[in-house]
């Protein structure tokens, strides 16, 4: 059984996830937080730094992290193009609360610093990190950006922004792809029994994240 430990740094959550001495990290957080997630990973022996995309809340002390802990760095190559400027791949939005979030991602996009890292491992659907001591699976789960990835491990899965659970659970207010992302959510939503760790907000049961999912399954089953 793995232990996951969940840092939140303001809105921002970032995970270790251990089992029998050896950890991973997923995502790294702010900078305001390095200290407090640097100190966890050298309690629980991190050895990987795991993103799920390459946005700056997500990987702020990626750079710093590698360094002090002198460990690898693991993304998909899809957000590769993220790395020197967040506002390559666009972001869009569709509801009040989501045009909200936008405007301030797109705020920091513009004020806030990345630090250069260079990956040392590229992720994609399948892959599997026991060479880390933990048994996890990578899931493409694309939409939100073009290279997020979703890690399960168990019956735990870590979306990034693949979901959200800022205000409420829900698909991710803020996409490249719309179509994409909600293909994303239904995938998440046919892997059955899960408990989900998002990037923004608490851990919540795995359900029916797309309406029409949920119409479509509905209609079959009336009239099987």
């Amino acid at each position: 059984m793995v232990e996951i430990h969940r840092i939140s740094g303001g809105n921002v959550n970032c995970y270790i996830v251990a089992h029998n001495g050896r950890a991973i990290l997923i995502d790294t957080g702010r900078k305001q937080h390095r200290e407090k997630i640097l100190k966890m990973c050298k309690e629980h022996q991190v050895s990987l730094i795991v993103l799920t995309h390459g946005h700056m809340d997500h990987c702020q002390n990626a750079a710093y992290l590698k360094e002090a802990l002198q460990i690898p760095i693991a993304i998909s190559p899809k957000d590769m193009d993220l790395i020197p400027d967040n506002r390559i791949q666009p972001l869009f939005a569709k509801t009040f609360l989501g045009k909200v979030v936008r405007a301030i991602s797109l705020s920091s996009f513009e004020k806030d610093s990345l630090a250069p890292f260079t990956p040392d491992i590229f992720l994609k659907e399948g892959d599997n990190l026991r060479a880390y001591g933990i048994d996890a699976k990578i899931i493409e789960l694309p939409g939100h950006t073009n290279g997020s990835i979703g890690i399960k491990t168990g019956n735990n899965l870590f979306v990034g922004d693949a979901l959200m659970n800022m205000f409420y659970p829900t698909t991710s207010m803020l996409y490249t792809n719309e179509k994409i992302m909600r293909q994303s959510a239904a995938q998440i939503s046919r892997m059955g029994k899960l408990k989900i760790y998002f990037g923004h907000g608490k851990p919540f049961a795995n359900r029916m994240w797309v309406k029409e999912e949920f119409k479509e399954i509905m209609g079959r089953t009336l009239h099987s």
